[in-house]
């Protein structure tokens, strides 16, 4: 757990979650209230919900927010609900294409579907950025019927697309709205934002960026921005009351927002923009440690990776019999939960560190990445078998550790 080793899940954003901003979920005038409770009883609340919106707001660069969503991929789904009723409204509702580049997150694909859109992919080059040349020709071909085009920053692939704005271009040139994934957000915070790259809607992930834990699987909030002429087509009573709705509470889990609320609020600006950049740091000082002993396997233009980066360990199969999974599991003698495994690219570790680690937990584990290459050169050298090593036996257990004979 995070009591014990950083868990550096690629694309998952592992926080460590102070104390100071966990406390006031557990103060009564939060956590007793019942989520229908009338408004007049409910007041500290409402003045929590409209600071946080118009503080996401601003972090986004877009003109409102919505918090109901309870996960990043109900945002998604609201958000392109949202997109699908704008072009309604323009008299457009053939537009039902929505692109969507090979390096994107997997609920992308199927949040346009179960929004009633047809996907349709987008090819990377090789460097791992969008092709936009392809781009174009996707949103000339489907000019008449594009949607929008769903896209991560940084991208998965852990880097800064220098032409992300010509994408977004591309797609608003072609009557198209940009849905921007948030799963990356904890590299925008501060120094660049949504709006201010050409998105016109996207959701955040509170469980990653803003501080509320998720490392049992939840629970989670995605809520979404987005520019003013999409919000009035936020699907809530208060904006069409004979709409039909279904949903949980209207503020998704309002309980924990009380989370992201202090955090933002004992960070201020300052703060907010130092974690984004300690967190590209930390990303970029492990990558350049470890990329003499595994390939890293995309970078930008200038040699550096986003928050995250990806090993790639494809060729240490064909080398010694080495699988990715074998390297996971080997990291567990280390003391240390594995990085995100074969995603987005097959035979590959994603490495996320977060800004929360010091210094000398980013050595640990590369330290421990450091050494178990070394024994699978030995492997390579045939010093130790391919079939009986201790990356094919781990994790090992106490007992095996502790025994006489090995």
């Amino acid at each position: 757990s995070l009591v014990h080793s950083m868990i550096p899940l690629g694309s998952c954003t592992m926080k460590l979650n102070a104390t100071s901003e966990m406390l006031p979920v557990t103060w009564p005038e939060f956590a007793k209230l019942h989520p229908f409770a009338p408004g007049d009883q409910t007041k500290g609340y409402q003045a929590l919900f409209k600071n946080l919106e118009k503080w996401l707001a601003e972090i986004t660069g877009f003109d409102a927010t919505w918090l109901q969503p309870n996960a990043g991929s109900a945002g998604e789904y609201a958000g392109l609900l949202m997109i699908r009723e704008y072009h309604k409204s323009r008299g457009q509702p053939h537009r039902t294409v929505c692109l969507i580049p090979e390096s994107a997150h997997g609920t992308n694909p199927a949040s346009a579907v179960i929004a009633g859109m047809k996907v349709v992919g987008v090819t990377c080059r090789d460097n791992g950025d969008i092709d936009l040349d392809y781009l174009r020709k996707m949103a000339e071909q489907h000019k008449d019927d594009l949607a929008c085009m769903m896209l991560t920053y940084p991208s998965t692939h852990g880097v800064f697309e220098e032409g992300v704005r010509e994408a977004c271009k591309i797609v608003h040139d072609h009557g198209g709205q940009v849905y921007m994934d948030g799963a990356n957000m904890n590299a925008q915070v501060g120094l660049t934002s949504p709006g201010a790259i050409g998105a016109d809607v996207c959701h955040l992930n509170l469980h990653k960026t803003f501080c509320i834990p998720h490392g049992g699987g939840g629970p989670g909030m995605g809520p979404i921005c987005m520019r003013r002429h999409l919000a009035a087509f936020i699907p809530k009573p208060t904006v069409n009351a004979d709409a039909l709705r279904v949903s949980a509470a209207d503020y998704g889990s309002p309980a924990i927002l009380t989370i992201p609320y202090v955090y933002i609020a004992m960070m201020g600006g300052e703060g907010l923009t130092k974690a984004t950049k300690v967190a590209i740091l930390n990303a970029n000082y492990m990558a350049a440690r470890l990329k003499s002993h595994y390939p890293v396997l995309f970078t930008g233009a200038h040699g550096r990776c986003a928050h995250e980066f990806i090993l790639d360990c494809r060729g240490l199969e064909r080398t010694a019999g080495i699988k990715v999974e074998d390297i996971a599991k080997r990291l567990m003698d280390y003391g240390f939960h594995a990085p995100t495994m074969s995603w987005p690219v097959s035979g590959t570790l994603m490495i996320e560190p977060t800004e929360s680690e010091s210094k000398d937990e980013l050595d640990r584990l590369c330290d421990a990445l450091i050494a178990i290459r070394a024994e699978i050169a030995e492997i390579e050298a045939g010093t130790l078998d391919k079939a009986d090593n201790m990356l094919k036996h781990a994790p090992h257990t106490a007992a095996a550790v502790t025994a006489d004979a090995w």
